[in-house]
Order: C-alpha cells, then sequence, then structure tokens
C-alpha cells in the first residue's frame, strides 16, 4: 500500500524559507510521479509543483524562482524549497503520488494523482 507523509511545515516570516519533505512508501516501481499542491482557506485546492516521472519539472508561475522541487530517488523523497515566501503562500501542502508521466496540461489536475498525504501547514506571517 502506497503511503505519502509530509514534513517540514511551519511558521515563517514574510520573505524566509522552508524545506518540505515528502516520503513515499508501497511504490513497486522507483519511476513514479510526484507532485505538490496547496489549499489555502476558502479556496480550492491548485498544484504547486510536480516532479514527472520521465523527468520534467513543472511550477505553476506563483512560485516560478521562488520555489525549486527536487527528488532523492534513493530516500523516495520529494523535496520543495521554499525561499521568499509570501503570505499568500499560506496553505496546507499536501504531496501526491502516481504512477504515469504528466505533462504541461495535466499535472495540475487533482484527479491525476491517486495517492496523498496528509499535508502540511505552511504559514507565513510576521
Amino acid at each position: 500500500q502506497v503511503q505519502l507523509v509530509e514534513s517540514g511545515g511551519g511558521l515563517v516570516q514574510p520573505g524566509g524559507s522552508l524545506r518540505l519533505s515528502c516520503a513515499a512508501s508501497g511504490f513497486t516501481s522507483p519511476y513514479y510521479t510526484m507532485g505538490w499542491f496547496r489549499q489555502a482557506p476558502g479556496k480550492e485546492r491548485e498544484g504547486v509543483s510536480c516532479w514527472s516521472s520521465d523527468g520534467a519539472t513543472y511550477y505553476a508561475d506563483s512560485v516560478k524562482g521562488r520555489f525549486t522541487i527536487s527528488r532523492d530517488n534513493a530516500e523516495n523523497t520529494v523535496l520543495l524549497q521554499m525561499n521568499g515566501l509570501k503570505p499568500e503562500d499560506t496553505a496546507i501542502y499536501y504531496c501526491a503520488a502516481d504512477g504515469v508521466p504528466k505533462y504541461y496540461s495535466t499535472w495540475r489536475w487533482l484527479n491525476e494523482y491517486d495517492y496523498w498525504g496528509q499535508g502540511t501547514q505552511v504559514t507565513v506571517s510576521s
């Protein structure tokens, strides 16, 4: 059974940094897509970044240049380094995974992902 466990959320001041981690277990193949989504109060869940199983990476326009996704296949972990955080980045951040590649037109779709973590809270406030 696939499990995703996020960690690394917290409270940070505007301009600060956080690094989120998502540990995956239960995949029978090392080739799977992992993505990060977030949901702010009263808003829909939205895609933040994705590392597709074919090696492509994608970012939402709102985080380009500030967030970086990386992957440690040996540890079955995907990381999201978040720099230059803004109050509008405040949300619950979710890790998601799936066994097939994603493309520019599909990586943001929630129903493209079969597995989800429980979420970790990120609060950006002074």
